[in-house]
């Protein structure tokens, strides 16, 4: 977490925590503490594409 940021304004992100299995998050959000916009994390995998770049 402490080398990620955001890819928008470089700001800190904050975890949320939607589903959890051994330590690994599969199910979440990162959201930045600057500019609020929001990343996905699906099967563990966060999405860290700019909000215009993601596919819907």
């Amino acid at each position: 977490m402490d080398i990620l940021a955001c890819p928008v304004c470089k700001g800190d992100l904050e975890l949320h925590i939607g589903e959890e299995k051994d330590d690994e998050v599969i199910v979440g959000t990162l959201v930045c503490k600057k500019c609020g916009e929001e990343y996905p994390i699906e099967e563990g995998i966060p999405n860290m594409l700019p909000p215009d770049l993601r596919e819907s």
